[in-house]
Order: structure tokens, then C-alpha cells, then sequence
């Protein structure tokens, strides 16, 4: 029986079975009968477990990769269209207690300056935010029982859901913060959050173990399981992620499903996002000592896999990647991406004049140019939080996604908040490309009396009326 309180990791990811799905995939990946029958699999848009996934991941066959990124391609076309819906991190504070050896914000790192935003602070951050765009921010935050309490983050919760500056509004808080208990996810749902966010960073248990050798982090199955206290305190909507280049790419990925697997399983609704992000340089942080390192070629296999394997997981790329890395996987399946993006403390509304930083940044363009490069892409850049705050989350969100009526709201409501930041904050280039795109999209609103009433809608919104959504 199913109890979050003595749960183990290993009962849903489960070392050797890890290792048998590597060796499995290693002895199928040449074969071609055997990978045309999981690539029809796929097309039936079903999902494939994690033995599966591995298969395509090891194979070699060119023809065959090229049938998986073509069907990557048509599933993000079918379930996503062209929208990328874009957020912002918002780092609260860089005091940390873990001692995490592929992070600058390590207890031991006496070079970055430490820095913890005031309520004032968080009021001036999310002003700059609301300038540029943004309604859909990832707040994050160092773990410290002391100075990063839970009633910190909920109160920072509350200031950021509180600013209203000219039209701007965060109209959705996700949060990316260190495993906690049941009691306290469930005062982060009563707060008002919107998908809860937790990097495992590695599956590996003996390399977790290394990697995370001091502070409350290093508890693998508490970290691990936190997902199960999670959903059990409320939160239907819940991300996973790795952090590819600290350990085997192929284990990664392998776990990561079956991860999942496991909350699908267990709790009737898996990962409403994945998230891949790369290892790269920060302070005190050398990527090459790691020796895990993936190519381009590699990481973009796994984004189409990805795709393939949980065709209703939104996939997410941050500021991590290039430019050029995000674009070549934006078709394969990425569904969301950060623009304009600052992973310092206080380094929206302040120029970075001390190292607060936890990575280097590799897309630096501000948002208006992320959004005109977007469109130019022929994608069409979203601000959507109307599926959170309708109560479209967790099953209801994947059964509305499985059964293809999701579209029935993504699509108008992508195209009413491009139009709000076309007039409220786009550069007059975009805001030329923006409203054509719009013109050109508003015939791809599949229900005519929706088409109507988005019309009538995006009218209304170059009036001065905003926050309209379906």
C-alpha cells in the first residue's frame, strides 16, 4: 500500500532496473524491426515507458533517428501547436546550507556575495518584470532553514501576487524550492501556486551521494520523494527535471521516466513539466571536471524522446542554452522557455555589480527581442495562466490534453496575451510582426463561435482591456 511517509526511492527507481534498461536498449538499438514497432508506438501518441525511450536513444540508424525527430516534431505540433509559452526566474535569495559541488551557491563558496531580497526588494524586482512583459515567474531560492523559511517564501508569494503596476500583473508563481513536507506543499497550494518545481539533478545514488555531501540535500529518498508529499499535500501540477552533465546521459534519462511512470501510477497524473538543463560555468564551477558533458546532437535526441515518450509533458529550456541550441530544439518539442532572464539576486532592477549569480546565461537578448525571434521562427509566443487559474490542472488539464480539447483554449488564449504585450510593451518591429502573426492565426481557432469571440476579444484589447481568457 502506497505511503508517502515510508516511501523509498528505490521502490519506483530502482538502480538495477536502471542498469537492465541500459543494457537492454544496448543489445536492441541495431535492431530495426524491433525500433519501427516502438516508433509506431509512438505515433499512436500513448507515451513509451522508460526501456523503450532507451532503445531510441541508443540507436544508430540514421533513417530511423530521422523517423523519430520527424514524429517528435508532428506530436509538439499536434499537442502544442506553435505556442511557447514564456516565463521568468525570479532568485529570492543565494544562502544555502547544502554543500552541492555543481553549484556556486554552496555553503563552502566564500567568493559569491550572498544576497536575500526584502519584501521591498521583491516589490521593485517584480515592477522591472512587469515592464518588460513577463505574468509567469519561477521563483527560486537557496535552502536555508533559517533565512529562506517556508513563511518567507509565502510571504514573497503574497507581495508578488499583490503588484499592480500600469498593466502589469504576475498572474501565476511557480515554485522551485527544496523538498519540504506534506504540511508545508499544502500551504504552498493555499498560497496559490502554480506548478511546483524540484531538479533532481542526478538519479545516480552514489553519485548524489558525492555530489550532495553535506546538508538536509543529501537525504536521496527525501529529496527524491518529494514529489509524492507534493500531490499528497494538494499540488496536482508538479515539475521534474535533471541536470544532464553530472552523471551517464543514458541513466538520466532512463530514471527520469521512470520517475514519471511512477507518478502517474501512483497518483493518476504524471510530471506537468520536464525541464533539461545543461551543467554550465558558474563561479567556483568548472562543467569539464564533472566528465559528463552532452553534445548538441545528444541533447537534442533527448528533447525529441522526451517528446515522444510523454507527448502531454510540457518541455522547458531555459537561458542555459544558446540561442542557436534553443531553436534547433524548440520544433523537436519545447513548449517553454525563459527570455530575458537573470539568475543573479536582485538583477532585474539592479545591474549585477556583485557576483550573485548561480550560471552563466547563454541567450542574454532581452525579452522583446526573444518574442520577435520567436515569431520570426514562425512560433507564437504565449503568456498564458488561464489553465491554472480556471482549475485546469493535474488530470483535468490531461484528460482536456489526451482528448485534443485543450486546443480549444491554448490557442485563443496564446494570441489574446501576445496581443496584451503587443501593446503594452513590444518594440515597434514586434509589435508589427506580432499583430500579422495574430491575423494570420486567428483562422486556426478551431471553434467558429470561440474564432468569433477571440475577435471580438483581441478588439477589446487594443481598447485598453485586458486579461481576457478561456
Amino acid at each position: 500500500m502506497y505511503d508517502p511517509k515510508s516511501l523509498k526511492a528505490s521502490e519506483f527507481i530502482d538502480h538495477q532496473e536502471v542498469l537492465a534498461t541500459l543494457s537492454f536498449a544496448a543489445q536492441r538499438s541495431s535492431d530495426p524491426v524491433v525500433i519501427r514497432d516502438i516508433l509506431a508506438k509512438a505515433r499512436a501518441r500513448q507515451g513509451l515507458n522508460h526501456r523503450e525511450a532507451l532503445v531510441l536513444l541508443d540507436c544508430q540508424l540514421e533513417d530511423l533517428n530521422q523517423e523519430l525527430f520527424d514524429l517528435a516534431r508532428q506530436i509538439k505540433k499536434d499537442f502544442y501547436g506553435q505556442r511557447i509559452v514564456m516565463f521568468a526566474p525570479l532568485y529570492l535569495s543565494n544562502y544555502c546550507v547544502n554543500g552541492c559541488l555543481y553549484c556556486p551557491y554552496h555553503s563552502k563558496n566564500k567568493n559569491i556575495a550572498r544576497r536575500k531580497l526584502s519584501m521591498e526588494d521583491i516589490v521593485r524586482e517584480v515592477t522591472a518584470l512587469q515592464d518588460i512583459g513577463h505574468k509567469r515567474l519561477a521563483l527560486e531560492a537557496g535552502e536555508h532553514p533559517k533565512l529562506n523559511p517556508l513563511e518567507y517564501i509565502l510571504e514573497a508569494i503574497q507581495t508578488v501576487y499583490s503588484i499592480k503596476h500600469k498593466n502589469g500583473a504576475i498572474r501565476r508563481v511557480n515554485v522551485n524550492i527544496a523538498a519540504t513536507t506534506v504540511e508545508d506543499y499544502r500551504r504552498l497550494r493555499e498560497a496559490g501556486i502554480g506548478t511546483y518545481i524540484l531538479f533532481q539533478e542526478t538519479y545516480h545514488p552514489e553519485s548524489y551521494a558525492r555530489l550532495h555531501p553535506t546538508g538536509p540535500k543529501h537525504d536521496y529518498d527525501w529529496h527524491t520523494t518529494a514529489m509524492d508529499r507534493a500531490m499528497e499535500g494538494g499540488i496536482d501540477d508538479v515539475g521534474l527535471g535533471v541536470l544532464f552533465g553530472l552523471e551517464g546521459y543514458r541513466y538520466e534519462l532512463a530514471a527520469l521516466l521512470m520517475h514519471g511512470e511512477h507518478l502517474e501510477a501512483t497518483h493518476g497524473v504524471g510530471p506537468h513539466t520536464i525541464s533539461v538543463p545543461r551543467l554550465r560555468e558558474a563561479d567556483d564551477i568548472n562543467p569539464e571536471e564533472f566528465g559528463h558533458g552532452i553534445s548538441d546532437d545528444i541533447f537534442a535526441k533527448i528533447v525529441a524522446i522526451a517528446r515522444v515518450a510523454v507527448p502531454y509533458t510540457g518541455l522547458i529550456v531555459s537561458t542555459r542554452e544558446s540561442a542557436q541550441s534553443r531553436a534547433r530544439v524548440l520544433d523537436l518539442g519545447v513548449s517553454q522557455i525563459s527570455g530575458g532572464s537573470r539568475t543573479s539576486v536582485g538583477g532585474y532592477y539592479e545591474p549585477e555589480e556583485e557576483n550573485t549569480t548561480q550560471f552563466e546565461v547563454n541567450d542574454n537578448r532581452s525579452l522583446d527581442e526573444v518574442i520577435l525571434w520567436l515569431m520570426k521562427l514562425g512560433h507564437i509566443p504565449s503568456f498564458c495562466t488561464a489553465c491554472y487559474r480556471e482549475g485546469r490542472t493535474g488530470d483535468r488539464f490531461m484528460a482536456l490534453c489526451k482528448s485534443g480539447k485543450i486546443q480549444n483554449c491554448c490557442h485563443p488564449n496564446a494570441l489574446m496575451t501576445l496581443k496584451e504585450y503587443l501593446e503594452d510593451y513590444a518594440s515597434p518591429q514586434t509589435a508589427a510582426l506580432g499583430d500579422s502573426l495574430i491575423a494570420s492565426q486567428i483562422n486556426e481557432v478551431p471553434n467558429p463561435k470561440v474564432r468569433d469571440l477571440v475577435i471580438q476579444r483581441l478588439a477589446a484589447i487594443s481598447e485598453g482591456q485586458r486579461d481576457f481568457r478561456l
